[in-house]
């Protein structure tokens, strides 16, 4: 089922697997996907999937493995695009993975790219925003920050994988985390069984 349009922020924190395959699934589910990827998280896609993000000539093909026009992938410094206002309407957010000073900037209001200007947008007009970190162990500075973010209205969903799905790669270990993102926005998803679902 499609539905809605999503914006989806990149950053430079480790995991990049879950940035492309979350892409990939809301591109499916979504009737739009408002994408803003990060500088470093071009850097970090290269090193993790040996695959390369060119920003001035985006392609989903190159990225994705698939043709999606529904992807729009907008200028991490243009804040005269929709997203950035409130009067733009949409069905919420998702930082995947959500680096933790990404997530700082968010506790604090600090809206100094359109990444963050996104995110303080959903918090302030109270849209789902889902911030996805990968850091390990959190730092009570890091702990404080996503407390604030939850507290702001935000769900904090670490990338962690499950292990009852009987995972037989790291693709499959990826798709678990994929799958509770999809969930948290309110997106259907059918690639991991709910636990004893009849």
């Amino acid at each position: 089922m499609r539905t809605g349009k999503l914006v989806v922020g990149v950053t430079g924190a480790s995991g990049a697997i879950y940035a492309q395959k979350f892409v990939r699934e809301a591109a499916r589910a979504c009737d739009h996907v408002y994408l803003v990827i990060s500088t470093n998280a071009v850097d970090v896609a290269r090193t993790e999937l040996g695959t390369e993000i060119d920003k001035k000539r985006f392609s989903t093909l190159q990225w994705l493995g698939e043709d999606f026009r529904n992807v729009h992938l907008l200028d991490d410094k243009d804040f005269f695009t929709p997203p950035a206002s409130g009067s733009f309407l949409h069905d919420g957010m998702v930082v995947v993975p959500c680096s933790m000073g990404t997530a700082a900037r968010i506790a604090n209001g600090i809206s100094d790219n359109l990444l963050t200007r996104c995110a303080d947008v959903c918090l302030k007009e109270k849209r789902p925003l889902v911030l996805v970190p990968r850091e390990m162990p959190w730092n009570l500075i890091m702990l404080r920050n996503l407390t604030a973010v939850c507290e702001a209205g935000a769900t904090v969903l670490p990338a962690c994988p499950a292990w009852y799905t009987s995972p037989q790669s790291l693709s499959d270990l990826a798709d678990t985390v994929v799958a509770r993102i999809m969930q948290a926005v309110g997106l259907e998803q059918s690639f991991i069984p709910e636990w004893q679902a009849e």
